[in-house]
C-alpha cells in the first residue's frame, strides 16, 4: 500500500530540517512523497550487500544497522539508523550495494522508489541538495567513527557513541531529560565499536559505578552530560546541526528550540 506520512510526525522533515532549513513548500513536497509502508521486525535484513535495488528505505521508528561480513561471518557495524534516517539514500546513484542494513529492533519503513526520489529531487533542486548534505553527514560520521574504533580506548569509545545517539535522536524529538530508547544489545555495540561483548560488558559496569549513565532495560540516561562529553572527547561540529549541541540541549531538556521565531 502506498501513502504520504503526516507532516506532524514525518521523521524526514524533522531530519532534513535539522541540518538544512526547509522552505513550507519543501516540507509539503516531502509530505506528499509516496511510500510503501511496512513493519519490519528485529533481526531482519532491509537490503543485502550485492543488491540492486530500485528504492530507498526511510525509517520511520526503530534502529537499523548498517553493516559489512567478513569471509568467515564477523560483522562490523558502520552506522546506526534511526528514525529520519535513509541508510541506502546512495543506491540512488550506485547501482550494486556494497553493504546490508539490517533491523535491530521492529521497524516502521517508508519505501520510496527511485523514480519518485528523482522526480522529487528535479522538482525541488534544494531538497535534492539536502539530501547531498545529508551523505556528506554520513561520510563525517563515518570518519569520525573511524577515530573512535583506531585511536580510542573502550570507555572512550562508548562514551563517545552514547553522545552522538544523544544528539541525533535529539535532532528527531527522541531524547527527554538526557535519557532516550537505546534497543542495542551489548553484542551490537562489540560489533559497531571493535571490541567483544564481554569487554562491552565490563565497560558499561564501570561506567554505571562512574555515574556517567543509568540504564532500565533499553533506557539509557546521562546524570552528567559534560562529563560524558568530556570522557568521550565529542565535539558535535561534525553532525552540522544548524545550532550544534544547543539544539541537543534544548530538546533533551524538553526546551523549545530557539532557532525558529
Amino acid at each position: 500500500m502506498h501513502a504520504s506520512f503526516p507532516s506532524q510526525d514525518n521523521p524526514l522533515i524533522r531530519k532534513l530540517d535539522s541540518v538544512f532549513t526547509l522552505t513550507e513548500d519543501e516540507r509539503q513536497a516531502l509530505d506528499k512523497l509516496p511510500m510503501q509502508l511496512a513493519v519490519i521486525k528485529d533481526d531482519q535484513d532491509i537490503v543485502r550487500e550485492g543488491d540492486r535495488p530500485t528504492r530507498c528505505c526511510l525509517i520511520l521508528s526503530g534502529f537499523a544497522a548498517t553493516s559489512k561480513i567478513t569471509a568467515d561471518g564477523k560483522r562490523q557495524i558502520t552506522s546506526f539508523g534511526i528514525a529520519g534516517d535513509i541508510p541506502d539514500l546512495h543506491s540512488l546513484h550506485l547501482r550494486v550495494l556494497d553493504n546490508s542494513v539490517s533491523t535491530l529492533s521492529t521497524c516502521r519503513v517508508g519505501f520510496i522508489t527511485h523514480d519518485d526520489l528523482r522526480d522529487l529531487c528535479e522538482r525541488h533542486p534544494r531538497i535534492a541538495a539536502a539530501l547531498w548534505r545529508e551523505t556528506l553527514i554520513d561520510g563525517a560520521i563515518f570518519r569520525e567513527w573511524m577515530l573512535n574504533i583506531g585511536r580510542r580506548e573502550a570507555y572512550n569509545r562508548i562514551a563517545h557513541l552514547f553522545c552522538e545517539m544523544l544528539v541525533r535522536l535529539s535532532a528527531v524529538g527522541l531524547v527527554e531529560d538526557y535519557a532516550y530508547d537505546l534497543p542495542i544489545t551489548q553484542a551490537e555495540l562489540g560489533d559497531a565499536l571493535g571490541i567483544t561483548t564481554v569487554h562491552v560488558n565490563r565497560v558499561l559496569q564501570q561506567m554505571r559505578a562512574d555515574g556517567l549513565i543509568v540504564t532500565q532495560g533499553t533506557r539509557l540516561a546521562i546524570p552528567d552530560w559534560d562529563r560524558l562529553k568530556e570522557v568521550g572527547e565529542f565535539n558535535p561540529s561534525y553532525l552540522q546541526l544548524e545550532q550544534g549541541d544547543l539544539a541537543a540541549l534544548d530538546a533533551a531538556q524538553g526546551r523549545p528550540s530557539q532557532r525558529r521565531a
